[in-house]
C-alpha cells in the first residue's frame, strides 16, 4: 500500500536543490545542440538572460574567427629554429590572461607556415582557449612577432567595429563570459567549444562611453605589464654585465676526455652529459668573478625541513605551475590542511626564494612576497634565502643561464631527474657586489610593484563589467572612477 503524500516530507527533500521549470519552447530556444541536462539549464543562466537586455551573440561582433586543425605538426629544437629563423608555435600554455608570455615560445618547420595560412597570428586578435581547460583569454599586442601560428586549442577572433576589443575581453573573463564559455563546452574526454556554440555566447550592448572608461583601463593594464617586464630585464642585464655575460659564449664541442681519476673517482658520476664542456666553462665564469665565490651552503640558508599542517586551518599552496616566467608567483590554491597533498611540506616566508628541484623545471624560482608569507609549498622546490645576497639578487642569479646550467649539471636519477641536496650545497655561488645587489633589489620591486598594478586593475575591469550588467552603467562608471586615479 503506497503512503499518504507528504508535503514536509517532499520540500524537506528538494530543501538546497536548485530546480528550474521550463515550457518545451523555452527548453528548445537558443538550443541548437538539444540539450536537455541539467548544466545547460542553471538558474544563473535563465535569469540572465530574463535580466539582461540588448543580448546579441558572439557571432554578431566577430569580423573574423578561425581555428586551424593541425596535423602532424611537429615542434622543432630551439636553436634550429633561431638558426633558421623558422615561425614561432604559440600554444595555450603561453597565454597568462590577459597577457601572451613570450619566453618560452616553441618553433615548427617554414613548411607549416606555409601550409596554415589561416593560422598565422594577427595584432589586436583575441585568442581564446576553447579546447582544455577553456579558461585563458588573451590579445595579441602590437609588438608580438608576426611570424607565429597559434595552436588549434586557441580561437583566433578579430572583432568588427560595434564593439571594443578590450570590453569584449573584460566580458569574457568576467564571471559572466566565463559561465557561459562553460555553458557551451562539450563534456568529453577533453572539454571543447565549438566555433557556432563560441559565437552563441550572448554579449551585452555597451555604450561608447562605459566602453571608452574600459579601454583606458586596458592600456594602463597592458603599458604597466610592458614596463613591469622591462624593470626586471634591466635588472638582469646588471647581473649579466657583472658576471661578465655579455660576451661570453661557452663550448659547444660534444666531446670532453676525462680520466677515469678525474671523472667517476672525483665525482661518483659516470653519464656523459655531466661532463659536457659547457657547464664547465659556467662554473668557471662563477669562479673566476672579481669579487669571488663561496659554495652554496657557506652563502645560503636552506629551509629543508617538512611542516605538518593543521588539518583543521587554512593555508595558501604553492605548486609548480604557480610560479610566474619573471620571478613572482601568479596566485595559489587555498585549503584545509587536512585537503592538502602530501607534497605540501615546505613553509616559505617573505622573502625566501624558492628554487624548482626537478630538471626541466629549474627556472620556475619565485620570491615570496608579504602575499605569501607562511603559504606553504611542495617539496619539489628549495625554500633558500642568504645574509650575503639579497633575495632579489638571489631570484635573478638562479634564474641566469649559468646558475641553471650549473644546477643542470647536477642532476640525477632515473625515474625522476632532480638536484638533491649534497649537489645543491656544493654549487659555487658569487658574492655579487653590494651595489649591485642593491640595484637589483629597487628594480625587482618596482617590477612587482607594477605586475600588481596592472592585476588589480584587470579586476576593476572585470568588476566594472559585471556592474554594469548587474546594475547600471553609470554606477560601473563611478566604480571604475573610485578606484582608478
Amino acid at each position: 500500500m503506497n503512503s499518504p503524500f507528504n508535503e514536509a516530507k517532499y520540500k524537506a527533500l528538494l530543501e538546497g536543490l536548485e530546480v528550474s521549470v521550463l515550457n518545451l519552447s523555452e527548453v528548445l530556444s537558443d538550443n541548437q545542440n538539444k540539450r536537455i541536462d541539467s548544466e545547460y539549464f542553471k538558474k544563473e543562466y535563465i535569469n540572465f538572460f530574463k535580466n539582461v537586455q540588448n543580448l546579441k551573440p558572439l557571432g554578431y561582433f566577430a569580423k573574423e574567427g578561425y581555428r586551424v586543425v593541425y596535423e602532424n605538426t611537429k615542434i622543432v629544437d630551439k636553436e634550429e629554429g633561431i638558426k633558421n629563423n623558422y615561425p614561432y608555435f604559440l600554444q595555450a600554455t603561453d597565454l597568462d590572461t590577459p597577457f601572451i608570455n613570450q619566453d618560452n615560445l616553441f618553433y615548427v618547420h617554414n613548411d607549416e607556415w606555409i601550409r596554415y595560412p589561416k593560422g598565422r597570428i594577427k595584432k589586436g586578435e583575441i585568442l581564446i582557449e576553447v579546447k582544455g581547460k577553456i579558461d585563458k583569454v588573451a590579445i595579441v599586442p602590437d609588438d608580438f612577432p608576426s611570424k607565429t601560428l597559434v595552436t588549434g586549442s586557441l580561437f583566433k577572433l578579430t572583432v568588427n567595429d560595434k564593439i571594443n576589443k578590450h570590453v569584449l575581453l573584460a566580458y569574457l573573463i568576467s564571471k559572466y563570459g566565463k559561465a557561459f564559455k562553460d555553458r557551451f563546452k562539450t563534456n568529453l574526454l577533453i572539454s571543447y567549444v565549438s566555433k557556432p556554440d563560441l559565437y552563441r555566447i550572448p554579449i551585452p550592448f555597451f555604450s561608447d562611453d562605459f566602453q571608452n572608461h574600459i579601454d583606458k583601463i586596458f592600456k594602463i593594464i597592458f603599458s604597466s605589464k610592458k614596463e613591469s617586464q622591462n624593470k626586471y630585464t634591466q635588472a638582469e642585464e646588471i647581473l649579466f654585465k657583472e658576471l661578465g655575460l655579455k660576451d661570453f659564449e661557452p663550448s659547444n664541442e660534444p666531446v670532453n676526455i676525462k680520466s677515469f681519476k678525474n671523472s667517476f673517482l672525483t665525482t661518483g658520476r659516470l653519464d656523459a652529459e655531466y661532463y659536457q664542456k659547457k657547464y664547465e666553462d659556467y662554473i668557471k665564469l662563477i669562479k673566476k668573478y672579481k669579487h669571488g665565490f663561496k659554495s652554496f651552503s657557506k652563502v645560503c640558508n636552506l629551509k629543508d625541513k617538512n611542516y605538518l599542517p593543521n588539518e583543521t586551518k587554512q593555508y595558501k599552496y604553492i605548486e609548480l605551475s604557480d610560479i610566474g616566467k619573471t620571478g613572482d608567483v601568479n596566485g595559489c590554491t587555498i585549503s584545509l590542511g587536512k585537503d592538502l597533498p602530501t607534497r605540501a611540506r615546505r613553509i616559505v616566508s617573505e622573502n625566501d626564494v624558492i628554487i624548482s628541484t626537478i630538471e626541466g623545471s629549474l627556472d620556475s624560482c619565485a620570491l615570496i612576497t608579504k602575499e605569501y608569507d607562511n603559504a606553504l609549498c611542495s617539496t619539489g622546490f628549495y625554500v633558500v634565502n642568504s645574509d650575503i645576497i639579497n633575495s632579489a639578487t638571489l631570484l635573478i642569479l638562479f634564474k641566469s643561464d649559468p646558475m641553471q646550467n650549473i644546477l643542470k649539471k647536477s642532476c640525477s636519477g632515473t625515474i625522476l631527474t632532480a638536484i638533491n641536496k649534497t649537489e645543491l650545497e656544493n654549487i659555487p655561488i658569487p658574492i655579487i657586489d653590494y651595489t649591485k645587489q642593491q640595484q637589483i633589489a629597487e628594480l625587482i620591486a618596482e617590477s612587482f610593484t607594477l605586475k600588481k598594478q596592472s592585476e588589480n586593475l584587470l579586476e576593476i575591469a572585470k568588476r566594472a563589467v559585471e556592474i554594469a550588467i548587474e546594475q547600471d552603467e553609470e554606477t560601473a562608471i563611478e566604480y571604475i572612477n573610485s578606484k582608478v586615479s
